[in-house]
């Protein structure tokens, strides 16, 4: 009799966390287990803001999904549809191949993408936050604005390149800003001709107050913090226009910039759009407390995608959030569910008090409420790294960040600006096309 197959679709946070724990449950042969997913690593997305500052290696930061998974069958691609009614997948590989992949057990986490508006320059001049591409390319990015900032007489220019706008002062946007303005503050000490009074940071956001994860005076710290520093936080304010760098504010501030970093929220991944899975109104999938897609027995879903009831809320539709604390923790249930599903016993509901928020503001600064218990500066800047730190999957990752970190100490933090990264054919492009030069004979210049 042939195995069952469990199909993860995701291979991020959830994803990695829910097959890691099937591997140490399922006993030996008790089922084959598949993780599919277009990138081959998980991102784990909390140190991003970091890895762009410079305060961890980026590569330390990112998981390679066979490397941990090395009980389980991972294949790199990008599944486009979803046939429940015939327990199918289709999934496209790296060369535009088709191909099809049938399931017993299937575990939906794609997680989500970010959620752009609408906004006149938006799609040309904006970047996102979610990748560890995105922080590379911001931290490559705000460091050359610096070098050209320094060599340029042109006022006007020089006021552009020094002005950096997010938009959205939710975690992960207050995060990003504050890690890059600390590592910009830095740098600037190398640059005679910049002043930190040069730079420009703007935060844009459409709610009365940053950071909703946390209570209202937790948030204003957090705000009176980075207005301690200069950067401005303009609150029930939206963008109206950013076409060519030049943004126009609702507030009527307007301002040109070639730094638009876009952290507003979060949609679920539109690879559901070609399932056959019920969904929410928010685009989720619809799931009830045992983290089963509603109507089906063998489906599953957890983490951002997911719309999973909050029992511990007086309200009867509550929801969880899409946290990386409910994902972890989700997946977890959701590892035993899938096992208890194939042995024939009961399933067990997912059940858990958000706790708390932990954020890190820069060096040394941060800003945390756990269990009602408020800490700031230092003391929250340590518990965001320990924190983040043991949920970090796999001892080799830990072990190398704990390494940067500890590197930290007696050395400067790197500060380098590596640009060809994002595009490394420019220069060989731009020397084979040369015409009309006097030729070089011989061999390689000693």
């Amino acid at each position: 009799m042939p195995r069952p197959r469990i199909v993860i679709v995701g291979g991020g946070h959830t994803g990695l966390t829910l097959a890691l724990r099937l591997q140490r449950i399922l006993r030996d042969g008790e089922a084959d287990v598949t993780v599919i997913d277009s990138q081959p690593h998980m991102t784990y997305q909390p140190f991003l803001p970091e890895a762009a500052a410079g305060s961890l290696e980026p590569r330390h930061v990112v998981v390679p999904l066979r490397e941990a998974l090395r009980k389980s069958e991972v294949i790199t691609a990008q599944v486009t549809a979803i046939d429940h009614a015939r327990r199918e997948l289709t999934a496209t590989i790296g060369d535009g191949t088709a191909e099809y992949i049938s399931y017993d057990v299937l575990v939906v986490v794609p997680g989500s993408i970010s959620r752009a508006l609408p906004i006149p320059g938006l799609a040309e001049q904006g970047v996102g936050f979610k990748t560890i591409g995105e922080a590379i390319y911001l931290r490559n990015h705000v460091l050359s604005r610096l070098d050209i900032a320094a060599s340029t007489t042109d006022d006007k220019l020089r006021r552009r390149l020094l002005t950096f706008m997010f938009v959205g002062g939710g975690y992960a946007g207050i995060e990003a800003m504050a890690e890059l303005e600390s590592m910009a503050r830095y740098a600037i000490r190398d640059y005679p001709g910049i002043h930190v009074r040069d730079m420009r940071w703007v935060m844009v956001e459409a709610m009365g107050r940053i950071m909703p994860e946390v209570s209202q005076p937790m948030g204003e710290y957090t705000r009176q913090r980075l207005t301690d520093r200069g950067i401005e936080v303009k609150l029930n304010t939206t963008a109206k226009s950013m076409e060519g760098g030049h943004v126009v504010l609702s507030d009527g501030d307007e301002f040109d910039t070639d730094t638009i970093v876009w952290t507003a929220g979060v949609k679920p991944h539109p690879m559901l759009e070609g399932s056959d899975l019920p969904r929410d109104d928010k685009g989720r999938v619809d799931c009830t407390a045992k983290l089963q897609v509603r109507g089906t027995v063998d489906v599953f879903a957890a983490g951002d995608c997911a719309a999973v009831p909050d029992l511990t809320s007086r309200d009867p539709n509550a929801k969880c959030s899409p946290s990386a604390q409910h994902a972890v923790r989700q997946a977890k249930v959701l590892a035993d569910n899938v096992v208890a599903l194939l042995r024939g016993q009961e399933l067990h509901q997912y059940r858990h008090r958000y706790a708390g928020s932990v954020a890190g503001l820069g060096l040394f600064q941060g800003a945390a409420e756990v269990y009602g218990v408020k800490l700031k500066g230092f003391p929250a800047w340590a518990l965001h790294r320990v924190y983040h730190l043991a949920k970090m999957p796999t001892a080799s990752r830990k072990a190398r960040i704990m390494g940067d970190w500890l590197l930290e100490l007696p050395f400067r933090r790197q500060v380098v600006a590596l640009g060809e990264l994002h595009d490394p054919r420019s220069e060989f492009v731009k020397a084979a096309n040369t015409r009309g030069l006097p030729q070089r004979h011989g061999g390689q210049a000693g």
